[in-house]
């Protein structure tokens, strides 16, 4: 039972590191799309929301939209990306920024890299305020034992 007390807290800090890496991860990406200077015209092929409902009972929405555009060299690509803007809908033409090597984690989200640096860093501040809880919980129930 006492196993039970560890096991919890470091699965939940364990998720809150995997967050953190992942929206980091994402983040470094759009700012290199943006820092590239390689744009192009994307049509929006398909534009949808997602609704999840948690266990309150609280429901989230989350828009989609899958774009397609030619790169520099004629090449397509096709990407999806969440959370866009829901006056977006299927046929619309967007500009899209997108790096040479990695064109399919282009964004066309608008360049907005005070923005996107003020979000992660109060995303990252509070998964790290996660992460110390269940590290003191993990050290409290460690010290009783």
């Amino acid at each position: 039972m006492q196993v039970l007390f560890l096991i919890a807290p470091v699965f939940i800090a364990g998720m809150a590191i995997f967050m953190a890496v992942a929206m980091t991860r994402r983040s470094m990406q759009i700012r290199r799309a943006w820092a590239s200077g390689l744009t192009a015209q994307a049509r929006c092929l398909r534009a949808f929301a997602s609704t999840s409902r948690d266990s309150d009972g609280h429901r989230s929405t989350t828009q989609h939209h899958v774009y397609e555009f030619l790169t520099s060299d004629g090449r397509p690509v096709r990407f999806e990306e969440v959370n866009g803007p829901a006056t977006t809908v299927q046929g619309d033409l967007v500009l899209v920024y997108y790096t040479a090597d990695r064109p399919d984690r282009a964004t066309a989200h608008p360049p907005a890299p005070g923005r996107n640096a003020t979000c992660l860093l109060f995303l990252l501040a509070f998964l790290g305020f996660v992460v110390a809880v269940c590290v003191a919980f993990v050290a409290v129930i460690a010290l009783t034992f």
